[in-house]
C-alpha cells in the first residue's frame, strides 16, 4: 500500500512540469491532513513548490533563473478552472493585456461569477470580485478586455491613439463575437466599439 505521498508524488508525475495543482487534486490519495501534510514533504524535498496557499506548482527549472513560476494569469485561470468559474481580467490587467498601458497591476483583479476573494502570491495579489451574469457574457476575448479596459479610463478620457489601437485590436475579433458583445457594454462604449467593426 502507498503512503498518501507517494501516491500524490505518482500522481504530479504523469503531468508535464510547469502544472499547478491545488489539494483538492489528491483527495483520493488520503484523508485532508494527510494531503496537507504530504504536500509539505514533498515541498520540503524540492518536488512541489508552493506558490500561495493551497496552491503548488510541479516546478520546470532553468539553470540560470532556477524556478520558472507561472505568470499571475495562469494562476488565476487555474483556480477559476478548478472552481468552475467564470472570470474576466478587468482594470489595469485588461489594459495591459491590450498594450494600451505597460504599467503591470500588483493587483491583478478579475470579475467571477465564482466566490470573492484575495489570494497573495508572493508581492503580488489576484482578486477576485463577483459581479452581475451579465458582464461575463462577452463571447469575444478581445472585445470583452476591450470594455473593461475602456471602462479603466472611464468615459471622455479615451485618447484617440487609444480608440486608434482599439480598432486595429478589434479587427483580429471574430465578426459574430464582436456583434454580440457590443451589445452588452454601455453606449459610449459600444460607440468606440463600433468603429472596430465599420472600418
Amino acid at each position: 500500500m502507498q503512503s498518501t505521498e507517494e501516491q500524490i508524488l505518482n500522481k504530479i508525475k504523469n503531468y508535464n512540469l510547469g502544472k499547478i495543482f491545488f489539494p483538492d487534486d489528491f483527495l483520493k490519495t488520503g484523508s485532508s491532513e494527510a494531503v496537507r501534510q504530504a504536500l509539505v514533504r514533498l515541498e520540503d524535498d524540492g518536488e512541489l513548490v508552493r506558490l500561495a496557499h493551497g496552491i503548488y506548482l510541479y516546478p520546470k527549472t532553468d539553470p540560470q533563473l532556477g524556478v520558472l513560476k507561472p505568470s499571475i494569469e495562469k494562476i488565476a485561470e487555474a483556480i477559476a478552472k478548478r472552481d468552475k468559474a467564470k472570470i474576466i481580467p478587468t482594470g489595469t490587467l485588461a489594459m495591459n493585456k491590450l498594450g494600451l498601458s505597460t504599467q503591470i497591476p500588483l493587483n491583478a483583479v478579475y470579475l467571477t461569477d465564482g466566490s470573492p476573494r484575495s489570494i497573495q502570491v508572493g508581492n503580488r495579489k489576484i482578486k477576485f470580485k463577483r459581479t452581475v451574469p451579465k458582464n461575463l457574457k462577452a463571447k469575444g476575448e478581445i472585445s470583452s478586455l476591450v470594455i473593461q479596459a475602456l471602462k479603466e479610463i472611464g468615459k471622455g478620457n479615451v485618447s484617440e491613439h487609444q480608440k486608434e489601437k482599439i480598432t486595429e485590436l478589434l479587427k483580429k475579433e471574430k465578426s459574430e463575437h464582436l456583434k454580440h458583445d457590443i451589445k452588452l457594454a454601455p453606449v459610449w462604449i459600444r460607440k468606440i466599439m463600433e468603429q472596430g467593426i465599420e472600418q
